[in-house]
């Protein structure tokens, strides 16, 4: 990523020095409203920038652009470019950032371009012109976003701008907490599960895309490993509609087809918008323990090929949803709440005895708290296969992999975890090592298993990591001095954190008395 230096000559990834400054300009708006304002402005400018490359090729006229016409829609559609009128382009809107009518002229160059282009219909922002957005504030926004990938090529622009797109994407999640982290899965989490799926090739689907992060990894995961990202095809759906026009938003500044990917309110139990996919891939970060997903109005749905799920809570509904989608040879890495692993509440462990029984379930990894925005519930991933004896990777059909993950990753705030690329590498090796025909794989303690499906039934189907990886062995020079003393400081800054809070606390309590006196 493009680094800027900073006046005491460390650098700065330029994304983060572009956070801090629109970040100081949101002054009293709410991240969830700011959230569209900045993310809009920088679509918009990924969008004019490639316009204007091509804009100006076709200009020049040579080779097969001769003889093209500047204002022909078709000529930009044929390039894959969204078309964008005069008075929406970038270097119109800077002219006018300084007018007290500023977020008038914004609003209307997000509606110019909708309909201009049939596939962002819906899609943008129009809440420039609002009160509570002050002009000044807003013409700095657009001098600030003004600035990334000046004078790039539209591939540079797409990277720099889709990076920063993303970067700001999970900081307004940290803003808002847990409202922003429904429609967020953790980067960290998301390139876990793409690194261990390896989508190559083929149909990739996501019933609960959310801002579309597993689709941009997916595409940066086959452009990373020299394969060709048009050998892969996204579908999803999202019932929640603004996270659905983050997600065409997140998608487009990529250059993605986002066509397949579909909103409708009643989700995807009720109203399944892809009834006859049968995907390669399944890619998944579904809610948590959903207990308002229509159960009652599905008793005898097609997709119950293993038993019925509870109208209390979706999560196996989810996994089977999942399995219904993939075809014969599919794979499906999904997130879900840890308690599925071992429930047995309203038949879930009989739903649970069949995937195993029936050899579906691949590889159950066991994640470290805090990892996720919205929830402090602990979760893992599943992996399942369609057919665990096919001829891609080994025979493992009598096996299941668990590995537990709990003591990996590191602090990057009191509240949020993430994995390193280290640790990345270490869990998805460590799947690829037991599943392919020539992987070194081997059993370590506290760690890793691979369990005979013998071995599951002994222990009444629970897939709890921990019952199988055991106990790590003990690290012969542990300094108990050094560990005290870390823990010691780290209970300090808590208890003053604590302080603070109380203090807060007490101080806000009297004025309100005070108030209602």
């Amino acid at each position: 990523m493009a680094k800027a230096k900073k006046n005491n000559n460390t650098e700065e990834p330029i994304e983060k020095q572009l956070w801090k400054a629109a970040d100081k300009l949101r002054k009293n708006i709410d991240a969830a409203e700011y959230k569209h304002i900045v993310l809009g402005l920088i679509f918009l400018k990924y969008i004019s920038d490639a316009f204007e490359e091509l804009f100006s090729k076709l200009k020049k006229g040579e080779g097969e652009y001769a003889d093209a016409d500047l204002e022909d829609k078709d000529e930009y559609k044929a390039e894959n470019v969204f078309f964008v009128p005069e008075i929406a382009r970038w270097s119109y809107l800077q002219s006018k950032a300084k007018l007290p009518e500023v977020g008038k002229v914004v609003d209307s160059a997000m509606d110019t371009i909708e309909k201009d282009n049939p596939s962002l219909r819906d899609v943008l922002p129009k809440v420039y012109a609002r009160g509570n957005l002050d002009p000044t504030n807003l013409g700095g926004l657009i001098d600030l976003v003004g600035n990334i990938a000046l004078g790039d090529a539209k591939a540079r622009s797409a990277d720099v701008l889709g990076h920063v797109f993303e970067y700001f994407l999970g900081e307004f999640a940290l803003a808002e907490g847990k409202k922003g982290g429904q429609f967020y899965t953790p980067r960290s989490v998301v390139e876990l599960l793409v690194e261990m799926l390896e989508p190559y090739k083929g149909r990739v689907f996501d019933p609960c895309c959310g801002s579309g992060g597993m689709f941009v990894q997916s595409e940066k995961f086959v452009g990373d490993h020299q394969g060709k990202v048009n050998d892969i095809s996204i579908y999803g759906q999202e019932s929640n509609q603004t996270t659905w026009r983050l997600a065409k938003m997140n998608l487009a500044i990529r250059g993605i087809d986002s066509s397949q990917v579909k909103w409708n309110n009643e989700g995807s139990f009720l109203n399944n918008n892809h009834k006859d996919l049968k995907a390669d891939y399944v890619i998944a970060n579904p809610p948590f323990n959903d207990s308002d997903w229509s159960g009652d109005l599905l008793r005898k749905d097609g997709r119950w090929q293993y038993g019925t799920p509870p109208a209390g809570n979706a999560n196996y509904a989810w996994i089977q949803h999942f399995l219904y989608h993939l075809n014969p040879s599919g794979i499906a890495g999904f997130v879900l709440a840890k308690g599925s692993l071992t429930s047995k509440t309203s038949g879930e462990g009989d739903i649970r005895k069949e995937l195993i029984e029936a050899r579906l379930v691949d590889c159950i990894v066991n994640l470290p708290a805090k990892l996720f925005l919205n929830t402090q519930i602990p979760a893992s991933l599943w992996f399942l296969s369609r057919n665990k004896a096919n001829g891609k990777f080994r025979n493992r059909i009598d096996e299941i992999l668990f590995i537990d993950a709990r003591n990996m990753g590191h602090l990057i705030n009191r509240r949020t975890r993430e994995f390193s690329a280290e640790d990345i590498a270490t869990i998805a090796g460590t799947y690829h090592n037991w599943r392919n025909p020539d992987g070194n794989y081997e059993d370590v303690k506290g760690f890793c298993n691979s369990a005979s499906i013998e071995r599951v039934k002994k222990l009444d189907y629970v897939l709890t990591p921990g019952r199988y990886v055991g106990l790590a062995v003990e690290n012969d020079d542990f300094d108990f001095n050094e560990r005290f003393t870390s823990l010691k400081a780290e209970f300090e800054v808590q208890l003053k954190e604590e302080e603070k809070l109380n203090k807060f606390i007490l101080e806000n309590l009297g004025k309100i008395e005070v108030k209602n006196g």
